[in-house]
């Protein structure tokens, strides 16, 4: 089994900075890709970056030239550096770790942007 434990959430106000951060554990395998989904209430978990182990990244429209995936492979960590905060980025965001051996998920962490 894959463990993926989120940190960082909290409140900000808009126009703010967070900085998450994912660390897989358990029986990991390689290669994967890594990233975060976010499900604010009432609508469907929705993609908002990920990265492969090989450094490719992908970005949901919403969140190009604000927000910014990395990883640092050697410690299992993927983090996601959020700029430029709206309140329309205010939901639960969740780890992902996908790969030949599955997909796993972390529990989340709230991210709120509220004035």
């Amino acid at each position: 089994q894959v463990q993926l434990v989120e940190s960082g959430g909290g409140l900000v106000q808009p126009g703010g900075s967070l900085r998450l951060s994912c660390a897989a554990s358990g029986r990991l395998f390689s290669p994967n890709t890594m990233g975060w989904y976010r499900q604010a209430p009432g609508k469907q978990r929705e993609l908002v970056a990920t990265m492969t182990s090989g450094g490719g990244s992908v970005y949901a429209d919403s969140v190009k030239d604000r927000f910014t995936i990395s990883r640092d492979n050697a410690k299992n960590t993927v983090y996601l550096q959020m700029n430029s905060l709206k309140p329309e980025d205010t939901a639960v965001y969740h780890c992902n770790l996908g790969g030949y051996a599955g997909k796993y998920w972390g529990q989340g962490t709230q991210v709120t942007v509220s004035s």
